[in-house]
Formats: structure tokens, sequence, C-alpha cells
């Protein structure tokens, strides 16, 4: 078989893997900023290639990964049950935590039911594919996360897709719409890249005007933002108006694995039905162990979540400041545009010379021309940090002729 570019024939699948070339020439360049290991971390500050640089990239946004009661919590859950429960929660891999875990956040949540599954991403592309069959309709925002698009391209639905956060067009399209079709709309609660909220009040007016259920991916949003983290739709006083709400326990809840929540025979369904659900060994018990923990430090400190609404703010209202376009970010997550892609990978090495680190996001994730650094913020983070991630951008920020010196854009 052949196994170099120059041998390899145009009808070989794996012909678009030798003509990929674009890692390589960005590694020869020394600014490649993915897959970078960290060799140690304490959560806000990390070790990678024997630098210590201050984390400003990171999901861990209640600040629990190293938290000594979250590591105390998983050694004893693995000291307990084992390392793994080598089974699908259908069969023989079901725990008396798993069930712990699903009753305390659906009570968290203010919801009937609630369902784990292994990771984020399989909580919501296992849970579209099966509530959304043939004869119904998606409509989905074009800025949702991957794992909402795989889902609707594993199910038999037809699937429209709305420009971020337009209602406008989204009514349109549900004006269109077959009117014995089954609709569902679906919407990232925070919104991954840009930082921004789902407009949960005219999605649950639409939703309701339309006969369409509404279902909320707010794995950046539980343990965020609303009324004691409790996520996007009670930002706005409206949990109770929303059919289906996902979330990840990547992020604030300091471990891996996935969870969604609604009305009783819906997440019944969906347990008993979902092949992501069924085909999956479960979630290990440190991991299960972990969230229960930072389920109820979430709850015990509500200090935290006010602490991230200030950081939020402060890094927002700064980089503003500065000269930077941060898009209209309203989490936090703050990105900061650069806009090349070339001139995004600079800016990256620069900044983490400046002891700085932050992700660089290229297209297809964000449109042409919008490369940028994604920023995110930890209710650890202290201001001395925070202060330092705001002199490195400056540095950095005038060394590439995004912002001047008076706090302007540059562009």
């Amino acid at each position: 078989m052949a196994d170099t570019k120059t041998d390899v024939a145009k009808n070989d699948i794996f012909a678009k893997a030798f003509n990929f070339t674009k890692a390589d020439e960005v590694k020869e360049l020394g600014l490649y900023p993915y897959f970078k290991p960290l060799e140690a971390t304490d959560g806000t500050i990390v070790e990678i290639e024997g630098h210590e640089v201050i984390m400003a990239g990171s999901n861990n946004y209640l600040g629990l990964t190293n938290d000594p009661r979250t590591i105390e919590a998983a050694k004893a859950a693995l000291d307990k049950y084992g390392t793994g429960c080598t089974g699908s929660r259908y069969l023989n891999g079901t725990l008396d935590i798993h069930l712990e875990l699903e009753d305390k956040l659906a009570t968290f949540m203010d919801k009937d039911r609630c369902v784990l599954f292994s990771t984020g991403y399989q909580t919501n592309e296992g849970s579209i594919q099966t509530i959304a069959g043939r004869n119904d309709i998606i409509f989905s925002d074009r800025d949702n996360h991957a794992c909402i698009v795989v889902g609707t391209l594993c199910s038999n639905a037809k699937t429209v897709r709305y420009q971020h956060n337009d209602m406008d067009q989204l009514r349109k399209m549900l004006e269109k719409a077959d009117p014995d079709a089954g609709k569902i709309i679906i919407s990232d609660g925070v919104f991954s890249m840009s930082g921004t909220l789902a407009k949960v009040p005219e999605l649950v007016a639409l939703a309701k005007e339309f006969g369409a259920r509404l279902y909320l991916d707010d794995a950046h949003a539980v343990g965020v933002v609303g009324d004691g983290g409790r996520g996007s739709a009670s930002v706005f006083g409206l949990t109770d108006q929303v059919d289906l709400i996902s979330g990840t326990f990547s992020k604030s809840f300091a471990s891996l694995g996935g969870f969604i929540v609604g009305g009783h025979e819906v997440i019944e369904f969906i347990r008993h039905h979902s092949p992501a659900h069924i085909f999956s060994a479960s979630m290990p018990p440190a991991n299960v162990a972990t969230v229960l923990k930072s389920l109820e430090i979430l709850q015990e400190e509500p200090w935290r979540i006010k602490r991230l609404e200030e950081i939020s703010i402060y890094m927002r209202t700064e980089l503003k400041n500065l000269g930077f376009n941060v898009w209209s970010s309203e989490s936090p997550i703050i990105p900061v545009v650069i806009g090349d892609m070339m001139d995004c990978f600079k800016f990256w090495k620069d900044l983490f010379e400046e002891g700085v680190y932050a992700n660089a996001v290229i297209p297809p994730a964000v449109p042409q021309g919008q490369s940028l650094l994604r920023t995110s913020y930890m209710a650890s983070h202290t201001n001395d940090h925070l202060d330092r991630i705001l002199e490195a951008f400056r540095k950095v920020g005038i060394k590439h002729g995004i912002i001047d010196h008076n706090g302007h854009s540059a562009n």
C-alpha cells in the first residue's frame, strides 16, 4: 500500500490525510498552539514546556478541578467502587451514586427527571437523534456546538439552521414549516465561542406560538450563569418553560460526563432508546463522586458564581478599554478577535511568552477573517492574575498592531 504523499492515488481514501500539511507547516514556524501537554497545574497556574503561565483558556469556571474536597471525593469513590463500571448503565454499569446524582441534578434544575451520559458530547448527540425522527423538523442556531450539529445529522429529522440569535429568521422558518410536523428548537444557552446568551424569552414565546418544543444546551451555562448557577433559562426565570436542558460535567463540575433534564416521560424515553446511553460504558465512579461534591460546593458557596460574574464584567470592560474587539460576550467566555489565522497564531505565541495561555480559535470554528483568542475565566483567578493577563494582552496587542497606545483598535 502507498504510504507517502507522492505515491498515493487520487482515489485512495487516505489521500485527504496525505494532502493535509497545514499543521506541519505551522509547527515548522514554531506557532502551533494545539495539543500542548500540561506538566503541572493548580488550576489557575499551569506549566507548559517548562514555562509557568496563567491559564486564561480553561472551562474550569468554578475553580474546582484542584479543590481538595473534589479530589478527596474522587479518591473515596475509587476506594469503594474501583476504577470503572465495565458496562453500560442499561445493564451492569449503574451504581447507587449514578442514581443519587440524577436525583440531585433533577432537583437542582427544577425538572422531573435526569439521565446521565458518559460525555457532554454524547449527551446532545444521543438525545437529539433519539427525540427527533423522520417526520420532525429541528430548528438549530447556526452557532450551536458541533455535538448538536452531529446530533441533527444522525437523526432522520429535517434540520433548518437560522442565523445566530436571529429571532426574525427563526419566525419565518417556523411560519413556513409543515404545520403537521413535530418541531423542536435547539440552541446553546451560552455560546461557546462568542460567550453570548441565547434569547431565551423570545425562544420560549416562539415555541409556544408554533407548538414547538425547546431544548437548551447549557454546557457553558450551568454552574456559570443564572439563579445559583442553574443556567441560561434561569437568568430570565423561565426554567419551567424550557422542555429539555442538557449540561456537561467537564466544565463547572470538574469531571467528565453529561446530563439532560426534562419531563418524566421524555427522559425515560431517552434513557431507554438513546444508543449513546445504552451502548456506552457508564461514567466511572470517581467522575460521579467529583460531580456530586462539585454540586454540593456550588450550592454551599454561592460566592463562586458572584465572583465569576464580577471577573467577567471586569475583563470584558478592561479588554474593551484597551481597544480589543470582544464581540458581545455576556459570560466568562470572552473572545479577543485578531482577524487573520496566521496573525492569530503569532499573537498566541507572544502571549504565551508573556506568561498567559489562551485558546487560538480559527475557521471553521469561527468565520473567515475572525480568528480569535478565546479567553475564559475562573472564580479562582485572583485580581493579580487578571491584571497580568490584561498587561500581556496590552503589550502583545500593541506589538502586533491590533490596538494602539491610546486604547483604540488599530484596525
